[in-house]
Formats: structure tokens, C-alpha cells, sequence
């Protein structure tokens, strides 16, 4: 069931809103929101801010900025909250807890009217949702139905593995449309072309079932991790190609998250084992726009056994296996998610209980360097007392 409709449609990689975005105009977090339960954080598409859902609201910082941020409190919990870019526009999905707002109801809210302008109704419970200029993706366990974002209207249905996690993935550049997603078996990642190429493809990834996705903004990248969790492999969605497999570790881990930077140069991971991985990528070396003036280093960050290719294939995969570059150790008891910052070689991380970390990496490797921490919940409960 759709409502309220039609919405404006506008072009990819703008935001459309980000004029009247504005942190400092709006009303600061109301104080029934501090006493409320985190179910779920999430980056907007470009990492300039993440959102912070509750079953009482919502909380958006601005990293950008590192101080500005804005809540809402709109009389309803949810699941999941996704921005649109830097503007006002957030899909999201109700917790269930009110009647009205059920699991499997998505609802897109625009904060410049404060209020929800559409929402819809799906079968069964909501696992996850993305979102683009153009469409809104609905994840649920075994369907991906994909929106129009102008008028609701449906335009594909995806039949996928049991997806418990939600794992999907949609490009974000205009004129072309990639989603990965999970494929029909164990261990299969499923990749569509909706515009240009207009095709299908499945990859079996991994042994084990797929724990983790990532895709690169222009969708020509993606990666995955499996339940094992000690790697990594990137693969290329034109042609199914493994172009990279990288080891996080040799103990089993839940990966939390995989992220790309915005050249593909670099690819971060974050697990449960407490720490933060950032791997160097030789992924597409003759693109325009991606830098490989660090490429000469990587022998200085790679395992010495790279290096003696003699006798690297007398050894197990341990020992030969591309390591990361550099590493971050975040303090136990929460589940971290991670992006890269708009500055050069940062990485920023949010975790489930509200904290905020921005650090740098050198490329020569190394342990990466702390340059922010804030726990903007806390800080928040604080500032309402």
C-alpha cells in the first residue's frame, strides 16, 4: 500500500536538499530520546554523515562538520534509517513497536516538511534498505523488491538465498544501476545490471555463506566476506572476476563491515575481533582518477614472503596471503561499522553504542593515528540533563 505520493524525482550525485541542510536550524534531541535503545547506525552514501536510529527517533551528525547535528523524534521508533546523501530525505522503517509503524512498513521522511511524504507496505518484515536519487531498494529475507523513487511504483523483484542480514548493495552513479546482492545457493553473490548492460550474473564467492558486501560508488568493484571471516575477495561485477583476495586474519570473525574508498584504492574492514583493517587494492591500476602514486611502497607493507616468490609457492596461502596496511584497535563491547573520510587517508567508524572515531592511516603502513573520538549519544543524554 503506497501513500501520499507523487515525490519529486531529481539527478544522481546531487543533494538535492543540502541548501536548506542545516544542523544549526533545527530543535536540539528531545530528552525522551536519550533514554532510548540504538537499533541501528548507518553512513550516508558519500560518508559525510551517519544516522543513529532508536526506538524513540533518530539522530543524524554531520562529520563534515564534526559538531552539527539534528534529531528527530516524530512520534515513532525504527529499525533502520537511511539518509539521502547530505539532504533531509531519510527512508526508514518502523520498529514495530507502534502499530502503525510495523516491520514491515517503509516509510520516507522529509525533514524540510517534517513529516513523512510516503510509505508502503511489504509482506513480511523489512531486513534492510538502500537508497539513489531514483530508487528505493526494500530488502527482505528471501525478496528484494526494487521502487521507483518518484512514484513508488515497482520495478523488479529479486529472488535471493535466505538473508537474514539484509546484504545488498546499489550503485550510486547516474546513468548506470549495479546491485549485489545474495545469489539463489550458499556462498553466491548475484550481480544486476538494470541499466546499459542489462544483465545478470552469479559468482559463487565463498565456501560459506556470504556475511558481509561491499560495492564501490560506480558499481564496478564489489567485495565479500563469508562466515569464516579471515577474507576477503574482490571481484570485478562486469565479468565476475576475482581480482584480489586479501586476509584479515587467521581466527574465524563476524565481519561487521567492508567500505571502499571513493578511488577503489583502499578497502576497509571491521570485525568482532576489535579491530580495523585498511588494505591497500590494485584493483583496475590504468583507471583515470584513481591514485597509484603509493604503488611503489607496497612492497614495504607486504609480507616479506611476497617478496620471494621462489619459495612463495612452497608455502600455505597463511603465509603468502596480502595483509593489511594499516590497523585500529577500538575498545570492546560494541559493533563498529566503518567508512573512509572526505579527507585523505582517514577512516571513520561508528559503533552501536553512539561513538564516533576518526583516524588517519599512513599508506606506508602501520598503526593508524587518532585524530577524533566522540561518543555523540552520550554527549547528547548530557547536554538534555
Amino acid at each position: 500500500m503506497i501513500k501520499n505520493l507523487p515525490y519529486p524525482n531529481f539527478p544522481l550525485n546531487s543533494s538535492p536538499f543540502s541548501s536548506t541542510f542545516s544542523s544549526n536550524s533545527t530543535p536540539s534531541l528531545p530528552p525522551s530520546l536519550t533514554s532510548r535503545t540504538i537499533s541501528h547506525v548507518a553512513f550516508n552514501q558519500d560518508y559525510s554523515c551517519f544516522v543513529i536510529a532508536t526506538d524513540g527517533g533518530f539522530f543524524v551528525y554531520d562529520i563534515d562538520s564534526g559538531t552539527d547535528s539534528f534529531s528527530r523524534q516524530p512520534n515513532s521508533g525504527f529499525s533502520i534509517v537511511q539518509m539521502l546523501f547530505k539532504s533531509q530525505i531519510m527512508v526508514c522503517v518502523g520498529s514495530g513497536i507502534e502499530r502503525n509503524l510495523s516491520s514491515n512498513k517503509v516509510l520516507v521522511w522529509d525533514d524540510q516538511q517534517s513529516k513523512y511524504i510516503a510509505d508502503m507496505s511489504v509482506r513480511s518484515e523489512v531486513r534492510a534498505v538502500r537508497v539513489r536519487n531514483d530508487r528505493i531498494v526494500v530488502v527482505l529475507m528471501q525478496k528484494i523488491h526494487v521502487y521507483a523513487f518518484s512514484d513508488l511504483n515497482l520495478l523488479h523483484t529479486i529472488e535471493t538465498y535466505v538473508n537474514e542480514k539484509g546484504l545488498c548493495e546499489v550503485s550510486q552513479v547516474s546513468g548506470s544501476m549495479v546491485l549485489v546482492s545474495l545469489g539463489l545457493r550458499k556462498g553466491e553473490v548475484r550481480i544486476e545490471h538494470f541499466f546499459g548492460l542489462k544483465k545478470t550474473r552469479f559468482v559463487l564467492a565463498h565456501g560459506s555463506r556470504i556475511a558481509c558486501l561491499a560495492l564501490t560508488g560506480d558499481g564496478r568493484f564489489f567485495a565479500t566476506a563469508s562466515t569464516k571471516g579471515t577474507l576477503v575477495r574482490v571481484y570485478n561485477t562486469s565479468d565476475c572476476s576475482l581480482l584480489q583476495e586479501v586476509r584479515r586474519g587467521a581466527m574465524r570473525a563476524d565481519i561487521y563491515s567492508l567500505a571502499f574508498s571513493s578511488t577503489a584504492q583502499w578497502l576497509a574492514v571491521s570485525s568482532d575481533k576489535g579491530t580495523v583493517h585498511v588494505f591497500r587494492l590494485k584493483v583496475d591500476s590504468g583507471s583515470p582518477g584513481i591514485d597509484r602514486s603509493n604503488s611503489t611502497k607496497s612492497s614495504s607493507i607486504t609480507s616479506a614472503v611476497s617478496n620471494l616468490p621462489f619459495i612463495k609457492g612452497m608455502l600455505p596461502g597463511y603465509f603468502s596471503s596480502e595483509w593489511s596496511v594499516a590497523q585500529f584497535r577500538l575498545p570492546e563491547g560494541s559493533e563498529y561499522i566503518v567508512g573512509f573520510g572526505r579527507q585523505e587517508n582517514t577512516v571513520v567508524i561508528v559503533g552501536m553504542n553512539g561513538s564516533f572515531f576518526r583516524c588517519q592511516f599512513d599508506p606506508d603502513g602501520g598503526e593508524m593515528k587518532q585524530l577524533e573520538f566522540r561518543n555523540v549519544f552520550k554527549e547528547q543524554e548530557q547536554e538534555s540533563v
